[in-house]
């Protein structure tokens, strides 16, 4: 049910608009009232019955209806008069960015203006102004009546079912296109990736030189090193020529612990030299010639790609494809009592 919040009417100060709007909206009514009337009595039927029962009626209205223009004129004049008042308002106010967006924003009341017979109908279109008016303001709330929620309802269910059929055909269309194979991902290495690849070497060469200062640091490198440390130990004690240094006397152990330590400082050194060199220049150098010639057997690995993307379409369609509007429905018939009738 429509209600009117007082305490917003009061707020917004828009009690005076309210009157006004009532007051149009009731010389509206008589307006539509008379055109409609007027188109009855320019019936053979309509006229002859009112000169059977009400002649004194007729003669009276005779006049009205022979100058039915200059009659209807006289409305238009209220209409035009009130729409100017309304314009004015709205510049003072500041209601819009600029002082000609009023006309344009109620086009509606401008063609009702026009004095025909399918532009009067125009002047209907004032009660769902007035209507927005009180619901932009909270004076009432339209979101709770029965005929929004009828109308809002079924907006929902053809928007539901249209978009949805519009993604599952866009995302059958995409299936088609990834079915062809490679081509898709030669595309998407040529036209994405390409143009891009300075960014992504920058990146990787920021990560790299990163890496390169962790190992490096006395905080965060330690971990790296020693397993640097472990790894070249063993290296260096696997070693043949390095683990005869053993059987020399006295000091054979110690050169090869010297020898260990020095080999495992050089690597690391190196390690973090090499990560700390490397630069955007360098890495695209390697990704455009060292690589160059690299062409592993590789289409199992796009097949899988290409069904991954594929399956996730599918989940994708079914998804959209649910008709999520049939369970709201459903679950809303179910709340109402067994016996009564859905309002």
């Amino acid at each position: 049910m429509l209600r009117i919040n007082r305490e917003n009417l009061r707020n917004s100060h828009e009690t005076p608009w309210l009157i006004l709007d009532l007051v149009m909206l009731g010389i509206l009514f008589v307006n539509l009232t008379w055109l409609i009337f007027d188109a009855l009595y320019a019936t053979d039927f309509v006229y002859g019955l009112l000169g059977t029962y009400f002649p004194a009626f007729l003669s009276a209205y005779d006049p009205v209806h022979n100058n039915f223009l200059l009659v209807d004129l006289v409305f238009i004049a209220i209409f035009f008069s009130e729409f100017c008042f309304r314009w004015v308002v709205a510049i003072v106010r500041k209601e819009h960015l600029r002082w000609y967006f009023f006309p344009f924003l109620h086009w509606y009341d401008i063609i009702g203006l026009i004095p025909t017979g399918p532009t009067r109908l125009f002047r209907f279109l004032r009660i769902f102004s007035i209507l927005h008016r009180l619901h932009k303001f909270e004076i009432i709330d339209l979101n709770q009546t029965a005929v929004f929620r009828f109308f809002a309802f079924y907006y929902d269910v053809f928007v539901e079912e249209l978009s949805d059929r519009i993604v599952v055909k866009v995302l059958s269309d995409a299936q088609k296109d990834i079915s062809a194979g490679s081509p898709l991902l030669d595309d998407i290495n040529a036209q994405v990736l390409a143009p891009r690849r300075p960014v992504i070497t920058q990146w990787m060469a920021g990560v790299i030189n990163n890496l390169g200062q962790s190992i490096q640091s006395e905080k965060h490198g330690e971990v790296i090193r020693e397993h640097v440390r472990k790894s070249v130990g063993k290296a260096v004690r696997s070693n043949a020529q390095v683990s005869s240094l053993h059987y020399l006397p006295v000091i054979g152990k110690t050169i090869e612990n010297t020898l260990e330590e020095s080999v495992t400082d050089i690597v690391t050194t190196s390690l973090v030299n090499l990560l700390s060199d490397l630069d955007a220049e360098r890495i695209d150098h390697f990704i455009s010639v060292g690589m160059h010639d690299y062409t592993p057997t590789a289409d199992a690995l796009d097949k899988e790609v290409l069904n991954v993307v594929n399956e996730c379409l599918e989940l994708v369609k079914a998804h959209v494809a649910q008709q999520r509007w049939k369970s709201h429905l459903t679950e809303k018939e179910s709340a109402i009592p067994t016996g009564k009738p859905e309002i």
